[in-house]
């Protein structure tokens, strides 16, 4: 059984790094189906920043304020509810909407997998919502199929890196776009075909040499930046694929740059859906928080990606890790830009 409080890190008003408060709060109540996992690791992701921030619509949809970021964890269940077919001791992995950075969580049974062999829990804390992202992207809307070609953007990040295992995984051919020379390692390593590094390159120009007839699948978590550019570079039946606005904000600062973000919200490409007809191109997007009503999807997405994790097919990304009571600096680190990999979160 749980004790009566937990610790997490919590965020009361909106605002910089300094608004990621250490508490203790009473433990949730174990509700039917669900079971009482104590963390090892949490995975850090851009949204919990834009969370912090007070710029995630679906926070304020499902949770308001006072608010405990996180979606994804690995640790060791403590508890189940009658009927859940785990036992306390098992090391899981999971994700949850929201509530994420404390020493405990509850989640639904249907939210947490086995901790895949030869996986750290370390590594494993940052697995979920990264390769969800990356799945949901490529196989859920794109259909990816071998052969396809897919340029990644940001690809040295924990999406990026796990959208080129899974395109690996199935056939395909991934191009990956980094912002920085360390960072090309890390994409070959995950299964890019090819890397352009933009910082000492231009990457359209890199592109069209690569793949002259464009490419079949664009995945942008970029924004106005690159939004325009990437629908250019889509060959015949082409898909963009958008989930993020990351250079929306400014590198480095806590609090949101209003005249970035209103001069950035500006310059977004607004897509003609007859243009796109035309074109024979399409423009998808999703926020993984908003999924979590389907399930089913994510049950039948966590169960592929256990068993490609079992078969070495995805690997664990390059990990860093920070405290839980240093979230500030994970935040601070990640907002920087020059992260490689995952951040994790340890109790």
């Amino acid at each position: 059984m749980s004790a009566e409080s937990r610790w997490a890190i919590r965020v009361d008003a909106p605002g910089g790094f300094e608004k990621l408060r250490w508490v203790r709060l009473p433990c949730e109540v174990l509700r039917p189906g669900e079971v009482r996992v104590r963390t090892e690791s949490i995975g850090v992701n851009f949204a919990d920043c834009v969370v912090r921030m007070g710029l995630y619509e679906s926070a304020k949809k499902y949770v308001g304020w006072p608010i405990v970021p996180g979606f994804e964890f690995c640790g060791t269940v403590i508890e189940c509810a009658p009927g859940v077919d785990l036992a306390p001791g098992q090391q899981v992995v999971g994700i949850t909407r929201f509530g994420g950075y404390a020493t405990e969580v509850v989640v639904p049974a249907e939210q947490v997998f086995e901790l895949p062999q030869g996986w750290s829990a370390r590594e494993a804390g940052g697995f979920s919502v990264t390769t969800l992202t990356a799945w949901y992207a490529l196989r859920e809307l794109c259909k990816l199929r071998a052969g396809d070609r897919v340029l990644v953007h940001s690809a040295a990040g924990g999406v990026g890196l796990a959208a080129m295992s899974i395109v690996r995984a199935c056939g395909a051919e991934a191009i990956g776009v980094v912002g920085a020379p360390h960072k090309c390692d890390a994409a070959t390593h995950a299964g890019a075909a090819h890397v352009i590094d933009r910082s000492n390159c231009d990457w359209e120009r890199a592109l069209s040499d690569l793949a002259p007839g464009g490419v079949d699948v664009v995945l942008d978590p970029n924004g106005a930046a690159t939004l325009r550019a990437s629908y250019r570079h889509l060959g015949p039946a082409g898909r963009l694929v958008i989930y993020g606005f990351h250079e929306m904000f400014s590198r480095g600062s806590g609090r949101p740059n209003w005249p970035k973000l209103i001069w950035q919200w500006l310059r977004t490409p607004r897509f003609d859906p007859l243009q796109m007809t035309n074109h024979n191109k399409g423009v998808l997007a999703f926020n993984l928080s908003y999924l979590f009503d389907r399930l089913d999807v994510l049950a039948e997405a966590l169960r592929e990606l256990q068993g490609w994790a079992e078969q070495g097919l995805l690997r664990p990304s390059p990990t860093t890790s920070f405290a839980l009571s240093d979230a500030a600096e994970a935040h601070r680190a990640l907002q920087g830009g020059a992260t490689v990999g995952k951040l994790v979160l340890v109790p």
